[in-house]
């Protein structure tokens, strides 16, 4: 069986703060979030906007991927947004 497909990606909110996430389709998992059907986090947020994205990936490395990019402070975050930053990934 293949491997799932995956992508890690993140939203920039508007009240400007940023959400990690992963999703096999990105545009369907946004257009959730603006409909106010995803996280309880982007709920009150809303709207929210693609800022960065990497994939495919298996689901479990996307998983990890997106843990590793939730323990960057906001400035290495906004970096990584500006491809100012690498962050390699774990194996």
């Amino acid at each position: 069986m293949p491997a799932k497909r995956a992508f890690v990606y993140i939203l920039r909110c508007a009240d400007r703060t940023f959400y990690i996430g992963t999703a096999k389709d990105v545009k369907v998992r946004v257009a959730n979030h603006n409909a106010g059907k995803g996280a309880k986090y982007t709920k009150p947020r809303l709207p929210v906007r693609v800022v960065w994205q990497e994939g495919p990936m298996s689901l479990t490395r996307a998983l990890r991927r997106e843990y590793q990019l939730k323990q960057l402070t906001r400035p290495q975050k906004q970096a990584l947004i500006k491809g100012r930053l690498t962050v390699k990934r774990h194996r």
